[in-house]
């Protein structure tokens, strides 16, 4: 196939744009290269012939055009969007500008190249969400695909409605689409604003490591290569309407979860063991959601797909290649916001 994939210079993004022409499918990526995308993610394929990079705005309708009628391709992957939820309390107009009309712009575009190619009948768009559109849970359950939304941030809302355009566009349009909301995804590339990449440097770099509130908040964590996995399963298997939820089936308080990661850092920094020390609890994220769990079973049952890498296995593999690849990261820390403490309201 030919797909186009947005945000594919992102984290997520680009391990699907990696996985993909790994797997010996063409991939344009278009990215507008904002501040959390790195080209360097996908240095490993830049030179690769199946391989082609736009750079563009989701917004710019005029761009998208050109995109489409220039590279034709079979399927779309929408992952383009701002997700950092504190980023997203001090400034919600971008959350809406970039994941509503954005993704309304780019549904537009694909409409009309799929009209003017004919509607074939196996095109694809591919919507890729989150699990934080279903709200929160309480301490037992799980989110299924039949979970009312009940957003709670702006990131959250501004999903959501990405979500609810893209079945709109399916059910009056008869565009064909297909829909995933994942749990929270980590490992290798991982922009350093969010929780695991945060507390390993600054394990690292023995600063304090800061767990909000008291650290009682649980998630789920997929492992990004699994997703990668999961979403070109989607894309090629999925039924057209139908949306799958994919987790990594590994929940954990969020103090387990550093105390983890203290713990393996211990291993392999023991001079300044133990890393626990550094860990300081802060205030709160103001409507900080307490529990996320995915119930994955219809993409197990339906198409086959299971999450293959252990949480343990995962962190100790993320662990290893950040320390492995400072030259990646370090450049990072200089980008605006990182470091910094956001989203207090």
């Amino acid at each position: 196939m030919k797909i186009l994939v947005t945000g594919g210079a992102g984290f997520i993004g680009s391990a699907v744009v990696r996985l993909a022409v790994e797997k010996g499918h063409s991939v344009v990526n278009l990215d507008a290269l904002t501040y959390a995308a790195c080209p360097e993610n996908v240095a490993s394929v830049a030179d690769n012939p199946h391989y082609a990079f736009e750079k563009a705005d989701i917004r710019d309708r005029a761009a998208l055009d050109r995109i489409f009628a220039g590279h034709r391709p079979d399927a779309v992957m929408h992952l383009a969007a701002e997700s950092h939820v504190d980023r997203s309390i001090d400034g919600p107009g971008a959350f809406i500008d970039t994941n509503v009309t954005g993704t309304y712009t780019l549904l537009e575009a694909a409409r009309a190249y799929w009209d003017g190619a004919g509607r074939p009948e196996g095109f694809r768009f591919h919507h890729i969400s989150t699990d934080e559109v279903f709200g929160s849970l309480g301490p037992v359950g799980r989110f299924t695909e039949r979970t009312p939304y009940d957003p709670r941030s702006p990131y959250s809302t501004s999903k959501a409605a990405s979500d609810h355009l893209v079945r709109a566009w399916g059910e009056t349009y008869g565009l064909p689409v297909v829909l995933s909301n994942c749990s929270n995804n980590y490992g290798p590339f991982h922009f350093p604003e969010k929780l695991i990449p945060v507390v390993i440097l600054n394990a690292l770099h023995g600063r304090p490591i800061p767990v909000y509130g008291q650290g009682t908040n649980v998630r789920d964590w997929l492992y990004v290569e699994d997703h990668a996995e999961a979403l070109l399963c989607v894309l090629t298997k999925g039924q057209v309407g139908r949306s799958y939820n994919i987790g990594g089936n590994s929940e954990v308080r969020n103090i387990d979860l550093v105390r983890r990661i203290c713990a393996l850092m211990d291993a392999r920094r023991p001079d300044a063991a133990p890393h626990d020390r550094l860990i300081e609890f802060v205030t709160d994220r103001p409507g900080h959601d307490q529990r996320y769990a995915i119930d994955a079973s219809r993409i197990r049952d339906e198409l086959g797909w299971e999450r293959k890498v252990t949480l343990d296995e995962g962190l100790a593999r993320t662990i290893d290649w950040y320390l492995a690849n400072e030259a990646w990261w370090r450049p990072l820390l200089d980008r605006a916001g990182v470091g910094e403490r956001l989203g207090t309201g």
